[in-house]
């Protein structure tokens, strides 16, 4: 578990949080299964206090669902539709006057699909510095679970000789991967 400073917060639902803090990351937590049980039998956790040597022995401790690091210190952060049509996302405000959202997949092939296009350009798309993306986001902790919408949307910047050859690798054809990420971009409008 990592320490947050946090800039700011929302609640998603019953059980989960999601948040920024100062070191320019995103993460959403979650209490675990069963936590509540176990409140329940000791509800001032006082059996656990001592048989924890870590985090001054808290009895209970949110499971990390996912992080990222955005680049910028997040300073408003929300639960939202951007229309009646559109789905619900988290849409956040950074310092520096970015507005930028995380919106979860509805099915597995759409998460399978758009992580194998960030994987193959994280090869293809290097960044003009050479630093590696990963490295990038996760600067002070390990991105976990989430795909870069920015570095998927650098697909259609790329060569369309590099664009058939990425798409033969996904099974597709470059007119195809064009009318997915539009579509995902039309899931956020």
């Amino acid at each position: 578990m990592l320490s947050r400073w946090l800039t700011s917060f929302t609640l998603l639902d019953h059980d989960t949080v999601c948040g920024t803090d100062k070191f320019e990351n995103f993460f959403t937590l979650r209490v675990p299964p069963g936590c509540e049980e176990d409140a329940n039998d000791d509800p001032t956790a006082t059996k656990f206090k001592w048989e924890q040597g870590y985090l001054n022995g808290a009895a209970f401790k949110l499971d990390t669902v996912n992080q990222f690091f955005i680049g910028e210190v997040g300073t408003s952060l929300q639960k939202t539709k951007l229309s009646s049509l559109s789905r619900e996302l988290v849409l956040y405000v950074t310092s520096m006057g970015s507005i930028a959202c995380f919106l979860p997949f509805e099915t597995k092939a759409e998460l399978d699909f758009f992580t194998h296009l960030e994987m193959y350009l994280r090869i293809e798309a290097q960044p003009l510095c050479g630093r590696d993306h990963v490295a990038f986001r996760s600067a002070i902790s390990p991105v976990k679970d989430v795909v870069d919408g920015d570095l998927c949307e650098q697909y259609q910047q790329l060569d369309f000789s590099q664009q058939k050859v990425l798409a033969e690798e996904l099974e597709s054809s470059p007119a195809e991967i064009l009318k997915k990420l539009e579509e995902m971009r039309q899931k956020i409008i």
